[in-house]
């Protein structure tokens, strides 16, 4: 490309060419001109350090206060810091928040964790014995059933390399020989191809038919009918262990009491994620384990005869068998049905790194969607309340609106209040003193009319009993939930013996961070406190002091210095990897 700057000068000003080094003025109080006024401070790379922790989150948690390092032993304090003598007057911290449309630093962050930590379920490592290798897994999608047709794209047979790019020929929406209208007189067809980029897929054909209420309450349901997928499957795989003659396991509880347990059971790894029509479903690794009698929290490999073909069995069984009804509702007094869809996959996980789907691509793909929410079906909001549900529900409005509508109208209490005039009123004795009598229920002689032993022990127990009381609309969470369409789960969840937890990774990561300058460092080397971290202890007084950067221009810095490096870390990881793959290479003939 041809450069545009005019090598010949012109006077336009008194001696200025059009190409003279000029200065253009800096305002404050844009995000360049506040960037500007940063850099130029004699303490910018200071505070560039200072704030490296949480460089590339775009809403970093300020916190004020004073940090003492004190010795166990003694209580001497070691060292003292103050905030007032740092940067800013704070202590920055990456605000940890999962979604990437929120902040892509921390959600990249989260992704990777999440990755290690599924992997780490299927091939071992990080505290995962290695013999989990070889236990059966599979890789099952559960989808959920159909409330009304929505415009989709189907494509039989792909030829496309890449499936993110997917340019294949699609086959019609609903095609139909009886082009029909529905009862609300629309059209029930639609003999379109859809485009991956279109904005009508996941909409429904008509709005007035689709079923918006059984949705809803179908994903705020979604978490149990898992629930009680994964006891059905292990229920089969016990009936199956019972009939092959393996005998069932004796182990001994937390109390002290002796139970037997089936010989087998499942470990699972699950991310939902939304469909463009604003449905939950879930993709799971689900791993088959052994119990061992001497100690029940290990894992250990199932007994010899259990194939992934017994797992994929027992999980469709599971998936085909499992149904149950919500309890009723004033607008449904039968509640609605919840079960699985017709769409249920579930596929062997290969761990040679050669079959169709193998432990680093589901690892990757369930960390992925571990980072999204209902981005898909382009709702972005945070918790709704009476003040703002009126900007997102409407019972006339588009495909989403009508969701969230049905959310807060299903959630809405159900109960009728008894007026006060009819509620039963308690016994209260007149004031004064009456005959001496005695309590019949705690023996206390007493001239009160009203025992005070009793009295002070009910209050008591209504002292020690919850502020908040159970409500009795099981419909209630809807409402709370109604800015994520009636899913209120996570969206990633584990079972306990699958893997680590993501604190014991985040604590790995903050201990290397902590040495990592350490190892560079001379012998015999000063510091301000030299003390060893078994002995000594961090004590923070710190508060809450804001969210965010103070200047746009402090944002623009921090964010710039932390993709970079990002940048020279992901390029040093490839370098890393292309040397690892070089020496195998040409280790290979060697060692043939």
């Amino acid at each position: 490309m041809a450069s545009t700057l005019d090598l010949t000068p012109r006077a336009t000003a008194r001696g200025v060419g059009s190409n003279a080094d000029t200065i253009a003025p800096v305002y404050a109080y844009t995000a360049a001109g506040s960037a500007f006024e940063r850099a130029t401070r004699p303490d910018y790379f200071g505070w560039l350090e200072h704030v490296r922790a949480a460089a590339g989150c775009t809403r970093p948690i300020r916190l004020a206060g004073q940090l003492l390092t004190v010795e166990q032993g003694t209580g001497r304090v070691l060292e003292q810091r103050d905030t007032d003598a740092m940067p800013d007057a704070a202590i920055y911290t990456a605000c940890g928040n999962r979604r990437a449309t929120v902040c892509p630093s921390c959600a990249q962050t989260y992704q990777r964790d999440a990755y290690q930590l599924l992997r780490a379920g299927l091939i071992g490592g990080k505290g995962v014995p290695e013999t989990v290798s070889e236990h059966p897994a599979v890789f099952p999608t559960f989808t959920a059933p159909s409330f009304g047709p929505v415009h989709v794209r189907v494509v039989k047979r792909h030829t496309c390399a890449n499936r993110k790019r997917c340019d294949c020929r699609a086959e019609p929406c609903h095609a139909r020989r009886d082009t029909g209208l529905c009862p609300h007189g629309r059209p029930a067809v639609c003999w379109a191809r859809h485009e991956p980029g279109d904005a009508v897929l996941g909409h429904p054909l008509c709005l007035d038919c689709y079923d918006h209420d059984h949705q809803v309450v179908w994903n705020l349901y979604s978490g149990e009918l898992w629930h009680r997928t994964k006891q059905a499957a292990e229920r089969h795989l016990a009936k199956l262990a019972r009939r092959r003659g393996i005998p069932r396991v004796r182990v001994v509880t937390a109390a002290g009491n002796v139970r037997k347990v089936p010989p087998v059971r499942l470990s699972h790894g699950k991310a939902a994620e939304f469909q463009a029509r604003g449905a939950v479903h879930f993709h799971a690794l689900v791993r088959l384990d052994g119990v061992d009698p001497d100690d029940p929290t290990a894992v250990v490999p199932p007994p010899a005869g259990f194939t992934v073909a017994d797992l994929r069995d027992a999980l469709r069984h599971a998936a085909e068998q499992v149904a149950f009804a919500t309890p009723g509702h004033p607008d449904r007094p039968g509640g609605w049905p919840i079960a699985w869809g017709e769409q249920v996959d579930i596929r062997p996980i290969s761990l040679t790194g050669r079959g169709e789907v193998t432990d680093s691509m589901v690892a990757g793909y369930l960390a992925k969607y571990a980072t999204k929410s209902t981005e898909v079906t382009g709702h972005r909001s945070v918790r709704l309340n009476a003040d703002t549900i009126g900007d997102y529900a409407d019972p006339d409005g588009d495909h989403t609106a009508r969701l969230i509508d049905a959310c807060w109208r299903i959630g809405r209490p159900t109960g009728t209040p008894v007026p006060l005039s009819q509620r039963p009123r308690d016994h209260r004795p007149r004031p004064g003193f009456v005959q001496r009598w005695q309590c019949p229920d705690c023996g206390t002689h007493t001239r009160y009319p009203a025992c005070p032993v009793c009295v002070a022990q009910r209050q008591a127990a209504l002292d020690t009993g919850p502020v908040k009381p159970a409500t009795a609309n099981p419909y209630a969470r809807l409402r709370r939930w109604a800015h994520m369409l009636g899913f209120g789960g996570h969206f990633l969840t584990k079972a306990r013996r699958y893997s680590v937890t993501f604190q014991l990774l985040r604590d790995t990561r903050v201990t290397f961070r902590r040495h990592e300058d350490q190892d560079h460092e001379q012998p015999g080397a000063l510091r301000a406190v030299d003390h060893h971290d078994d002995t000594t202890l961090i004590v923070g007084t710190l508060t809450f002091a804001g969210v965010g950067w103070h200047t746009t221009g402090d944002a623009l810095l921090a964010n710039t210095a932390a993709a970079l490096a990002r940048e020279r870390r992901t390029t040093g990881r490839e370098e890393l990897a292309h040397e690892l793959s070089t020496t195998c290479a040409d280790a290979a003939p060697a060692a043939a």
